[in-house]
């Protein structure tokens, strides 16, 4: 052996298995970084190429770069960049400490024979930056291949405005990103460990075990809870660096799972879903809105034909006369009439403000629901009248419908059913009809309904502007992130779980030579991992809650006036049973090992 530093492979040939959640974070990490930047050059190749094509040589990469939307979505990269960065230091750093504290033995005979701390210190770094050898490249590798299959599936599968997206690119962006990605977060996560080992003094090659050396200054208070899960929560409390490290774990899940989930929300307002969405709309030829000329009779011919899977329409009459009953409102109102699905389409849709109720609407009973700028006066049970009939306001739409902002600039509009339109005004007409056809509808098929239309009507066949697939993908694409990061946070808590008990051995095995029972030792171990859990969720719920209301403030607000930022309860839900499923399943593998080694075993254990 020339060299102390030869024994590096060596280590990493033995301690394979226990080196494996390390490699596997920074494979984690390189793989996410890879794939997010390479999407995001692709993406951008493809909207380069089309905007250059559109605008001519003019448009350049820095004129889309300048655009508000270019350097929004390079801030939330650049963020998404930073917490990942966080996550893999905080994974990689946790796993590493429970490497060391395991190998005090060996960090201590290593002292015997001579090494400096200085070199334990480059030994433990170098020994970290020799898993990147395998663990970036592997990395890079899945990251690209992500990235080829997701550009396949939106090009081939969802197509739309994906068809010119660039197939088996290669993006020095995405690579580059990924390389310094693994590299930082190894030399980051590396210092503290380092530090750690190089304080292994040549007695604890005797001993053993690092973790005692401190001085007991007072026993453990124990207050009203039993012994063993004050002892846990001790154990968690007592050693800060490990306590920061698996804390830190949790709340970093949280906020990764927010801060994506938040770019759900931004796609939701980029591309509105609705269940009402059509794929042939049929309107006045000369295109004046509000002229109710398709008859009802065309509408009932049209829903009986080949590939017609469902139809409705709406009706419409503008600056009818109305009495709002509050100071400054306008004293015209624009009526609106929805069929059954349409109305049924608002409240899926969740269009619809807290506390409304749909089901009032339906039918001839005089309740209807009503459109207005959000400091309007108007409230749920108050009386309008519009052309001199009295109606309840039944409930409010968060965001106008008929306005490409959403919002109502200070007019007022009103939807009413059906049945209720046509008794206030006589009209039976619709003023536009939406058709949504089945899966195997045909060109022939949209002939024949352009066929049977009224004079002065016209169909404008939409099927190819969906934007579903897109949709769908873009939906898929972040849960993939979402259980990537679910995944690697679970195995990483219950592999330092794990480590963090082998590390602690001889001490479970003096308290069960002392007479604790293998049932208390489980809770002792449970209290531990609650405790780190516990103040994850604390800090996580904090944290995350205020940068995803930043990345939507940053991303959605400005852009969609009519939007407001609310609590997300129920992703907080799912978040913190995801955290109290992962605490259980890291509790038990370490637990159930305790409990059947021997006495004599644990005592032993270094």
């Amino acid at each position: 052996m020339k060299s102390y530093l030869s024994m590096i492979p060596i280590s990493a040939r033995v301690r394979r298995r226990q080196n494996r959640m390390t490699r596997l974070c920074i494979i984690f990490a390189v793989f996410l970084v890879t794939a997010v930047f390479s999407m995001a050059d692709m993406d951008t190749r493809m909207e380069q190429g089309r905007l250059t094509e559109k605008h001519g040589g003019e448009f350049t990469f820095q004129t889309m770069m300048d655009s508000a939307m270019g350097q929004s979505l390079l801030l939330v990269a650049g963020g998404l960049f930073v917490l990942i960065l966080i996550a893999g230091v905080l994974m990689i750093s946790g796993s590493i400490n429970s490497t060391v504290a395991q190998r005090t033995k060996f960090f201590g005979m290593m002292r015997c024979i001579g090494m400096s701390r200085q070199q334990l210190k480059r030994f433990v770094r170098l020994e970290a930056l020799n898993w990147c050898k395998t663990a970036i490249p592997i990395g890079i590798v899945l990251g690209t291949v992500s990235t080829w299959v997701l550009c396949a599936v939106l090009r081939f599968v969802v197509r739309e405005e994906w068809t010119t997206i660039p197939l088996f690119g290669i993006s020095p962006i995405g690579m580059i990103s990924g390389v310094v990605m693994g590299l930082v977060t190894v030399l980051l996560a590396a210092r503290a460990p380092a530090k750690q080992a190089a304080k292994v003094s040549p007695v604890a090659a005797v001993s053993g075990n690092m973790e005692n050396s401190g001085r007991v200054r007072r026993a453990v208070r124990i207050g009203i809870l039993p012994i063993e899960i004050s002892l846990g929560a001790h154990h968690a409390k007592s050693a800060r660096k490990n306590l920061i490290l698996m804390t830190g774990s949790f709340a970093l899940c949280i906020i990764l799972f927010l801060t994506f989930s938040t770019l759900l929300d931004f796609v939701g307002y980029l591309l509105p879903q609705s269940v009402a969405a059509s794929d042939i709309t049929i309107t006045d030829e000369a295109g004046v809105t509000g002229i109710n000329c398709v008859s009802l009779e065309t509408v009932e011919k049209i829903r009986g034909m080949d590939g017609v899977k469902n139809i409705f329409g709406r009706r419409s009459l503008f600056d009818v006369p109305a009495k709002l009953g509050q100071e400054g409102l306008p004293q015209v109102v624009d009526l609106f009439s929805f069929d059954d699905f349409d109305l049924d389409a608002l409240k899926k849709d969740g269009r619809l403000r807290k506390g409304s109720s749909l089901s009032e609407v339906y039918g001839d009973n005089g309740s209807v629901l009503v459109i207005c700028d959000p400091d309007a006066p108007l409230r749920k049970g108050d009386t309008i009248w519009v052309d001199g009939e009295a109606l309840t306001v039944a409930g409010m739409l968060k965001a106008n419908l008929f306005s490409e902002d959403g919002l109502s600039h200070g007019g007022v509009s009103v939807i009413a059913s059906s049945e209720t339109f046509v008794r206030m005004t006589g009209i039976t007409d619709y003023s536009v009809v939406m058709v949504r056809t089945t899966g195997d509808v045909t060109d022939g098929d949209v002939d024949a309904i352009r066929g049977v239309l009224d004079e002065g009507t016209a169909l404008q066949d939409e099927r190819d502007m969906r934007t579903s697939g897109t949709y769908t993908a873009f939906v898929l694409c972040v849960y993939g992130f979402l259980a990537i990061i679910a995944l690697v946070t679970l195995l990483n808590i219950m592999n330092s779980i794990s480590m963090s008990v082998s590390a602690k051995s001889k001490q479970y095995g003096a308290m069960r030579a002392v007479g604790m029972e293998g049932r208390q030792v489980s809770r002792m171990i449970a209290a531990e991992t609650v405790t780190y859990a516990l103040g994850g969720c604390v800090i996580g719920c904090i944290a995350g809650l205020a940068v995803s209301r930043m990345i939507y403030s940053l991303l959605i607000d400005g852009r969609f006036p009519y939007a407001v930022w609310t609590l997300p309860v129920p992703r907080l839900l799912l978040v913190l049973v995801f955290v109290a499923a992962a605490s259980l399943a890291a509790i038990h593998a370490p637990a159930k090992r305790i409990r059947n080694m021997a006495i004599t075993a644990t005592i032993n254990e270094l």
